[in-house]
């Protein structure tokens, strides 16, 4: 099988990078041909890699949880202070437009797909170990847990719904630091209700 080619590779980075963004600020039912138009390229070429909506989604989860996983593990091999590597981790996800992978936690997303889930597991993991190793060293309150720091980290990512927002990305790491803030130990207050485990959001999905 020949290769494919470097301007067909660049076409489907480009539409994946443009299927990214707009699943944020819109919602995974945005048009498909608004997308290829934020892509720099006509209808046909986006369906030729994509043969339908649902393989699309699929391809920018996939992209997204790779990317948002590396930045994980190298902010825990590279920060000394587990929460630092907490805190640029959040940071970084946010810049990978983590926001995209809420198709995931909607009843509609077909999420059997053998890639999902191994791509989940390696991204769960790995916030996971963030995550203990800042609560193992006293740096992060204890009443927390690894589902409430990825859904605020989705929220605080998105643009609220039905509005342009085209600014948004400027207060995004401004809130986000706020909620770092937050996370981090000693506890300022007592938190409402229990904390939000990865199995707790897939059951009430």
């Amino acid at each position: 099988m020949s290769r494919p080619r470097a301007d067909a590779l660049r076409n489907r980075e480009r539409i994946v990078a443009a299927a990214r963004e707009m699943f944020v600020e819109h919602g995974p039912e945005v048009p498909l041909d608004e997308i290829a138009r934020r892509a720099g390229v006509g209808n046909a070429t986006l369906y030729r890699h994509f043969t339908d909506r649902a393989v699309l989604i699929r391809e920018v989860v996939l992209s997204v949880m790779s990317r948002t996983t590396e930045q994980a593990e190298t902010a825990a091999a590279e920060e000394g202070d587990p929460f630092l590597a907490l805190c640029r981790f959040v940071h970084q996800a946010a810049d990978e437009r983590i926001g995209a992978l809420c198709p995931m936690l909607s009843g509609s997303f077909e999420s059997d797909h053998p890639d999902l889930h191994s791509g989940r597991d390696r991204l769960e993991g790995a916030v996971q170990g963030l995550v203990q190793r800042a609560q193992s060293a006293g740096r992060m309150r204890a009443d927390v847990a690894v589902g409430d720091l990825l859904v605020a980290l989705s929220q605080l990512t998105r643009p609220l719904p039905g509005t342009a927002c085209l600014n948004i990305d400027q207060f995004v790491h401004r809130h986000l630091q706020l909620f770092l803030d937050g996370l981090e130990a000693p506890a300022r207050s007592e938190l409402p209700g229990a904390a939000a485990t990865l199995e707790g959001l897939r059951s009430s999905s």
